[in-house]
């Protein structure tokens, strides 16, 4: 594995060091404000790290928007939030033509999506017509209308939440849309310390619409974050962990629970998460263990039951644990 004094400058390193620094203070000021969800917390810092997106789900109160808002606060970009409804409609999200008055004209009014993080809140409860607007936005940075195409301001982050599915009024996004997240991050009730100490903030005062009074300031910049995402390129990824994805990916196509296996995309989507946390962990290089940690947020969501697991109740969650367990550890 290529050493990381090859691989950077001292210069480049001290820079890179900084800016790791500024984006480990928001993991910081955002618990000011949520108690626990590190694995949420983590995600959408990956995600920042790795220009890629997040769906968070999690019954109602678990503070899957409250994590969002305050990751907003801690940020010096530009963020709206999207309420989706049943009613929803796609130019409500990525926007319309509409006359302009003054000249007579047909004129673009951006959406929302034109922004640097959105909060798609509740994002199953509208129905697929409308969570596809997204589609071209996630994966190419893009909206295009009118045979014209706009770019996306960069850094682009869209943050969604949503309900378990068997909750009432909810769409399942179709798997195409599953596969534009980068990772899915569950949030559960928190244990018992974790509540009471949410309770304790809550006696003492806490405002969960006020983040600001709780203390939260912004500690980094989009330049910040893109000369962070130009780091994360640089993380260095051996043949034989690169080897191991693969046949991670391969083990879930082979697997007989599974209809749907982990695609390509969803390989190279492992492969950026990992770096991104390997950058976040202070190295240069990714481990396996950088793999297996990013895993299951990166690919459980890719995968599709077939009908009769389905049926017996199975897991997919232990579906990818014993196909990451079927695949040998490069040492």
């Amino acid at each position: 594995m290529t050493d990381s004094h090859e691989v950077l400058s001292k210069p480049e390193r001290r820079d890179h060091q900084e800016v790791r620094e500024r984006l480990l203070a928001v993991r910081h000021e955002v618990g000011k404000a949520v108690v626990g969800q590190d694995a949420a917390v983590s995600g959408l810092m990956v995600a920042l790290l790795c220009g890629g997106h997040v769906l968070m789900e999690g019954v109602p109160g678990t503070a899957k928007t409250l994590l969002v808002r305050t990751l907003a606060a801690t940020l010096t970009v530009e963020a709206r939030r999207v309420q989706f409804t049943p009613d929803l409609m796609p130019g409500d999200i990525t926007g319309s033509l509409v006359i302009d008055s003054s000249q007579g004209e047909l004129t673009f009014r951006e959406g929302p999506v034109f922004t640097n993080l959105l909060l798609a809140d509740e994002i199953n409860r509208t129905p697929p017509k409308t969570q596809s607007a997204l589609l071209e936005a996630m994966e190419e940075g893009q909206v295009s209308a009118d045979g014209v195409t706009r770019p996306l301001p960069r850094p682009f982050l869209v943050a969604a939440t949503q309900n378990p599915v068997e909750y009432e009024g909810t769409y399942p996004l179709p798997e195409a849309q599953l596969d534009r997240f980068l990772l899915k991050v569950v949030l559960p009730v928190p244990p018992r310390d974790d509540e009471i100490a949410i309770l304790t903030r809550h006696a003492a005062g806490f405002d969960p619409r006020d983040v600001a009074g709780a203390g939260v300031r912004p500690v980094a910049t989009g330049a910040d974050i893109e000369a962070a995402q130009a780091a994360v390129r640089t993380v260095q990824v051996a043949p034989e962990v690169a080897t191991y994805i693969v046949d991670i990916a391969r083990a879930t196509r082979e697997s007989p629970s599974l209809s749907l296996g982990v695609s390509p995309r969803g390989a190279t989507a492992l492969l950026r998460a990992a770096r991104a946390w390997a950058w976040l962990s202070g190295r240069d290089f990714v481990t396996p263990d950088d793999v297996k940690a990013l895993a299951h947020a990166t690919l459980v969501h890719r995968l599709g039951l077939r009908p009769e697991a389905e049926l017996e109740g199975v897991d997919v969650g232990k579906v990818l644990s014993a196909a990451l367990g079927s695949v040998p550890v490069p040492r």
